[in-house]
């Protein structure tokens, strides 16, 4: 080998020696950074007439599982969708009280009918009758809290929609834009490393909001799938989805004839078509799961005072002190919104002796309550009729013995009708309030468990991405001093072929 081959050599080694340095001090730099990945600074040899002339550094290049990141990304959205159902639920799991302490729906509608059964026993005693208001109010203010608890939480997820919404177009727009900064960089140096980190982080953070599968091509293009096959247009300069904001209340629902606005990408509406990650998991908790907690608390309260008004006693009403009609559709009815309205009679309130006498006669119905007359004024103190009607059908199965109450409606429910109860109506108020308390808190129990078993999976995932493409520092410091003895070892050849060159120069002077 010629003194200029061997000289070249050992320049192109240190060079390729400081790229490689220079790679694995920028991991060691960046071990603990959110999506950093190990870049390998690979060589190759390069020879001229068959006989070697130096190594040349090929681009950085990272080792990265696409199917894994994939798969992490759909763990990260079914955790986050998780963490978000779970946080709209707790605070109607609140509301609902604790049936520990014997607040809870059920318990109070079960303390109602002791309160009655107490009365029955001495009906002239003031104190239990005004003891049997303090009850009646107690429930329907329990109702009042589950009411506003299902309206809050619909209203937080209108806002979460929002501001989702927001967020992926700003995700969109930042994966865009590097993108087009990848493409271009690979068309120039075969390589974009840094910057695939950078735009797997922001997919990574898009992944949360909305679940998607990123499509990647060789030049360092990108496709964007979301769940369920949709396509999104991927423009640094241009929103992809829109929405507006809405203030909600129980009758608000999205659809035909609604009045909440929907989610749009290239002026079609695509709300449901919506899977995976915070903004599927708001449209479901808006648009099904919370009308449908409504409409079940509802259901309870109409219920409730329409069967005690059966029987002649006008307990429970609306604001505008009426009870609303149980025989009719619930959508579009007087049902809806009736839990967060129900209040005390005024008439009860101020002579709770009503709860021993009646409020109105009853004319009597085949299909449903007997006919009742009122207890009239200086009749008998110990009047029971009512109280009997109110223990023995009120709050039983029956209207009237051998006459069942109608059902209490599982399906036709929501705003719009659309919605079902994923459970069998029972027969008696009681059974339906505790079961209402029993199903809600459920479901947060089930977005708790989901959530830890999701986080726990992606943890998994994390571990083997970690392990494969992640940053070991103790394993990039070995490399670090084989390199440097590498480089010491060119810069020894380059030092002697520099003293053989003085030799030969000194030689022919």
């Amino acid at each position: 080998m010629s003194l200029d081959a061997a000289l070249l050599s050992a320049r192109s080694g240190l060079a390729h020696t400081q790229r490689a340095l220079a790679a694995a001090a920028n991991d060691v730099a960046n071990a603990e950074t959110p999506g950093h990945t190990k870049k390998t600074v690979a060589g190759r040899a390069d020879a001229g007439d068959g006989t070697g002339i130096g190594v040349r550094s090929l681009p950085p290049t990272r080792e990265v599982d696409e199917a894994l990141v994939g798969e992490i990304n759909a763990r990260r959205a079914a955790a986050a969708a998780a963490e978000a159902r779970l946080a709209l639920l707790r605070g109607i799991e609140a509301a609902h009280g604790s049936p520990e302490a014997g607040d809870g729906l059920g318990d109070l509608a079960a303390a109602l009918h002791t309160g009655f059964e107490d009365l029955r026993a001495d009906p002239a005693e003031a104190g239990r009758q005004a003891g049997l208001v303090m009850q009646a109010d107690a429930l329907a203010t329990r109702l009042n809290e589950i009411s506003a608890a299902i309206v809050k939480a619909r209203q937080q997820a209108q806002d979460g929609i929002v501001t989702e919404v927001s967020a992926i177009n700003a995700t969109l727009r930042e994966i865009a834009a590097l993108t087009i900064e990848i493409r271009e960089q690979v068309a120039l140096t075969g390589s974009a490393a840094a910057l695939e980190d950078k735009r797997d982080n922001a997919i990574a953070r898009l992944s949360e909001s909305l679940e998607v599968r990123a499509l990647k091509r060789e030049d360092g293009g990108l496709v964007l799938v979301a769940r369920g096959g949709m396509v999104l247009p991927l423009d640094p300069k241009r929103d992809a989805f829109s929405t507006a904001d809405a203030i909600l209340g129980p009758t608000a629902f999205h659809g035909a004839g609604g009045t909440i606005p929907g989610i749009m990408l290239g002026g079609q509406d695509v709300t449901q078509a919506l899977a995976g990650g915070r903004l599927a998991e708001y449209v479901a908790l808006r648009d099904q799961t919370l009308p449908r907690y409504q409409a079940e608390a509802d259901l309870a309260a109409a219920h409730l005072a329409g069967r005690l008004e059966g029987q002649g006693l006008r307990l429970f009403t609306d604001a505008a002190g009426a009870v609303p009609d149980v025989t009719q559709p619930y959508a579009g009815g007087a049902m809806v919104g009736f839990a967060g309205t129900i209040r005390v009679n005024a008439a009860v309130a101020a002579n709770p002796a009503l709860l021993r006498d009646g409020t109105h006669d009853v004319a009597g119905d085949p299909a449903g309550p007997s006919a009742f007359t009122t207890n009239p004024p200086g009749g008998p103190a110990g009047f029971v009729t009512l109280l009997d009607r109110v223990l023995d059908f009120a709050f039983g199965a029956n209207a009237q013995p051998g006459v069942a109450w109608g059902a209490i409606p599982t399906g036709g429910l929501g705003p719009d009708g659309t919605l079902s109860s994923p459970f069998g109506a029972p027969p008696t108020l009681e059974g339906y309030a505790g079961l209402l308390t029993a199903a809600h808190t459920a479901d947060r129990a089930a977005a708790a468990a989901a959530l830890d078993g999701t986080r726990a999976l992606m943890q998994g995932l994390e571990a083997r991405f970690a392990a494969r493409s992640g940053v070991d520092v103790d394993t990039e410091m070995a490399a670090m001093v084989t390199l440097q003895n590498a480089y010491a070892a060119n810069a020894r050849v380059m030092s002697t072929v520099q003293a053989m060159w003085d030799q030969l120069l000194a030689s022919v002077r």
